[in-house]
């Protein structure tokens, strides 16, 4: 027999339809509570908490307490890859052809993937950077150039901070909706917060969508900041 993870104990986690919902809720990158995931789970709050203590027990979700409120988030970057890939598995999956990813326009442009950006303008941004030789290798050995390197700290981008992160500085996250590969990693959750810092792009009521404005729109073509 050969020794390797019980991927099963893991897939039957994520694989309960209410559970899966929960995970597909936290994708934000907020922290909820269990009322908020209950809801989102459509089940009752006894029910919600018997699901909760199963996948934070498994290191799925992580508990958050801020005085006396409790809080459940994706507990790591590796977590919100798989349940973005499984989106995208399962999106695809059955006897008729299907149109992959979200239904709402918006979601397809652009939204939050945990902590970094995802969707149409997400796999466009990874594009250029390529092109523009910030990032170099294929999929499986993405890196950051000496060019890319200057780019950083022209955009401001604190390299030396991200690289004392105890996370990849670059990863390719296949898109649940495109299905081609986005920035992931800590230098992809970098260029959000700019963007965001920027005012380029805001968030839609705190949740997954992610709006450009002209100048956000003209980044992710040029790679420039706009004055």
């Amino acid at each position: 027999m050969l020794d390797i993870p019980d991927i099963s104990a893991v897939a039957s986690l994520v694989g309960d339809p209410t559970r899966a919902r929960m995970l597909a809720a936290l994708m934000d990158g907020r922290a909820l509570t269990a009322t908020e995931l209950a809801l989102e789970g459509g089940v009752t709050p006894s029910t919600a908490s018997s699901h909760l203590r199963r996948l934070t027990k498994s290191g799925l979700i992580a508990l958050v307490s801020q005085g006396r409120h409790r809080y459940f988030r994706i507990a790591a970057p590796e977590v919100a890859a798989a349940v973005e890939g499984l989106l995208g598995l399962a999106s695809g999956t059955g006897g008729r052809p299907v149109r992959t990813g979200p239904l709402d326009e918006r979601l397809r442009r652009a939204r939050v993937c945990y902590d970094h950006l995802a969707g149409e303008a997400a796999v466009r941004l990874l594009q250029r950077l390529r092109e523009k030789k910030v990032l170099d290798g294929g999929d499986r050995a993405l890196a950051l150039t000496d060019a890319g390197e200057a780019w950083c700290d022209r955009v401001g981008i604190d390299l030396e901070e991200l690289r004392r992160k105890r996370r990849p500085l670059c990863r390719a996250c296949l898109d649940w909706s495109e299905r081609k590969t986005h920035l992931a990693g800590s230098l992809g959750a970098a260029i959000l917060d700019r963007l965001l810092a920027l005012r380029y792009a805001r968030r839609e009521g705190g949740g997954r969508p992610v709006t450009f404005s002209p100048r956000g729109e003209s980044f992710v073509e040029r790679l420039e900041l706009v004055r």
